[in-house]
């Protein structure tokens, strides 16, 4: 007889940050990730991860909503079900739950997780198998000091860990992250390219100004400068300038790219698991990048290690990634719920080697950090 699902539990885990993370919308001093345990009737326990970033403040899921609704009607969808079609599995959810792809997200994981240590095989080996074991990472600077970031990104390229860096910027005046911006490029120089998140916070005329100075400055690649909605905007932002733009919040899933592509779009997509709804939409999206020519970024909403492991297994996958990731979620937390970390080195991160994500959880950790009550 084959296995069954046979109970999804959920948990709120609250993570201290190493630093503020000052983005656009919000500041961040702690990380809440949603844990799914989600136990078979083989003995078998999938585990499954689903993160935002700043409560309500980056998009219409909390973490407190991810748990509610997977509690609540996702997870009574599953229970009972046959645990290896994920495929089956995923349309059920998708029939009767509009939206909530982060929540989805977690559970298709938690069922890869499960079935790939059923079968003795990684997540990356059941998606096809992995062209890469070794991903490259940047890291963001996000203190909102120049001289702090500065003497990060040094530091970073000392210890071998980053070669290439992001910052987030558009909650201070144009002129006023521009000038942040150039210093940080201006000290780094030829030693690491130099990109920005804007998280939408411009309107176009600001974003021509700002992305002109930017490009001027030997910045590499623009996110999203401009609202996600605003999609003939971006593609005029992306014919006018020589520097890429990167399309995040403006690309959920296959047809937001399919609608870019068409459009003429060029540059880059950020793919992420959580604004696909999991790895296989993530992977869609890739697939329609690749046949327009469209350059692919490994994004994260700041995932831990179980979510970061995840999306390395799907980028692991693909054959090229142009602008590589920034899987560094798991680094800006000061402590972990996993037994084992993952293994950053050389400007990168190693692909779990374990069955399913390869990824075991630290049950006194996971205690201590659960959100109580």
């Amino acid at each position: 007889m084959s296995s069954v699902i046979e109970s999804i539990e959920t948990l709120l885990v609250d993570l201290p940050t190493i630093r503020p993370h000052k983005l656009s919308m919000t500041t961040m001093a702690c990380q809440t990730m949603v844990i799914v345990r989600m136990r078979h009737s083989d003995g078998i326990e999938g585990l499954g991860e689903g993160t935002t970033i700043g409560g309500l403040a980056y998009g219409p899921e909390s973490p407190e909503s991810i748990k509610t609704n997977i509690d609540t009607y996702l997870a009574p969808l599953l229970v009972g079900q046959p645990s290896g079609n994920v495929n089956v599995l995923r349309a059920l959810l998708n029939r009767h739950a509009r939206g909530n792809m982060i929540a989805k997200s977690a559970l298709e994981t938690a069922l890869l997780d499960a079935q790939g240590k059923r079968l003795g095989l990684r997540v990356a080996e059941l998606l096809g198998g992995a062209c890469q074991t070794h991903l490259p990472v940047l890291w963001t600077l996000a203190s909102g000091d120049t001289a702090k970031d500065i003497d990060e990104a040094l530091l970073r390229l000392e210890q071998r860990r980053h070669g290439d860096f992001k910052l987030k910027i558009g909650a201070n005046p144009v002129r006023q992250d521009v000038r942040h911006v150039a210093a940080i490029k201006e000290a780094l120089g030829d030693r690491a390219s130099v990109r920005v998140d804007v998280n939408q916070a411009w309107d176009e005329s600001t974003a021509v100004y700002g992305i002109q100075a930017l490009q001027d400055a030997g910045i590499e690649l623009i996110e999203q400068a401009i609202p996600a909605r605003e999609h003939a905007g971006l593609i005029r932002l992306a014919d006018r300038f020589n520097v890429p733009m990167l399309a995040d919040e403006a690309v959920q899933d296959a047809r937001d790219g399919l609608d870019l592509a068409r459009g003429g779009f060029s540059g880059a997509f950020a793919l992420k698991i959580a604004k696909s709804g999991g790895v296989h939409g993530v992977l869609e999206l890739a697939h329609v990048a690749q046949a327009a020519g469209i350059g692919l970024y490994g994004g994260t909403l700041l995932e831990g290690t179980i979510g970061t492991a995840a999306s390395l297994h799907a980028w692991a996958t693909l054959p090229e990634m142009a602008w590589g990731t920034e899987m560094f979620g798991p680094l800006l937390l000061k402590d972990d719920i996993v037994v084992e970390p993952l293994a950053y080195r050389e400007f990168g991160v190693e692909l779990p080697k374990g069955p399913g994500l390869g990824i075991t959880l630290d049950e006194d950790k996971l205690a201590h950090y659960s959100r109580k009550g």
